[in-house]
């Protein structure tokens, strides 16, 4: 390992470990839309020490850890997943939030960030909302499921699509709501694309054969910004 790369004195390295600390660095910091440079110097260490903390498996120090959190207006205990158990929205509500609503052009930029949303279904055990990874592509929304999960109950029935962000450390967040219809995707080559172009395979892994696409009616969005 060269000099520029050496691990900061404030961190140790976590035997087999993971990268979960890394990983949430990065997502937090791109979501900002800060550079490491931006980050290292707001925390006091070298860019290259953030690099391998987001690309290594480390345990930074507590000391260290508190002032990177605050370089990323977050907590230390978000960055290390103290909150993966919980549902969203446990923080305080901001003292002077205002709720703004999104235009479709807002709405779809945001729609094309995320990879989870959730879709409702009608089932024979009565409606459901389900978890789904998907792609946005030519402004419609295109998920991959197996042909008897419960998403695939989709498939020709009008549906409600949601998808949101909210930020915990800010009392922030938006959410997006895509009404339309759902139908099968049997072009191969429309298939291809789907699964060429997804930002991830689906999460719960297994054979997911069926491909739905949602071509919107309504496209909606809230914003929650706190002053």
């Amino acid at each position: 390992m060269s000099e520029a790369a050496r691990p900061d004195p404030a961190a140790t390295r976590r035997p087999g470990g993971g990268g979960d600390i890394g990983r949430r660095v990065a997502l937090r910091r791109e979501r900002l839309g800060l550079s490491r440079e931006d980050v290292a110097g707001r925390a006091g260490t070298s860019p290259s020490y953030l690099r391998y903390l987001e690309e290594s498996p480390a345990d930074p120090g507590t000391g260290f850890l508190l002032r990177l959190a605050a370089a990323l207006d977050t907590s230390a205990a978000e960055l290390r997943g103290g909150g993966v158990g919980l549902p969203p929205g446990l923080g305080q509500a901001g003292s002077r939030p205002d709720l703004v609503e999104l235009t479709p052009r807002e709405c779809y930029d945001l729609l094309s960030t995320h990879g989870v949303g959730r879709i409702s279904v009608s089932t024979s055990k009565g409606p459901s909302i389900l978890p789904v990874n998907y792609s946005v592509m030519d402004d419609a929304v295109v998920f991959r499921t197996a042909p008897d999960a419960s998403p695939a109950a989709a498939a020709g029935a009008e549906v409600a699509f949601e998808v949101d962000h909210i930020d915990e450390a800010l009392s922030e967040g938006w959410s997006v709501l895509v009404v339309g219809r759902a139908q099968r995707v049997t072009d191969p080559e429309a298939i291809r694309r789907v699964a060429a172009d997804a930002y991830s395979k689906p999460w719960p892994g297994g054979s997911r054969e069926l491909c739905l696409r949602i071509d919107p009616t309504r496209v909606t969005g809230r914003r929650i910004r706190v002053h």
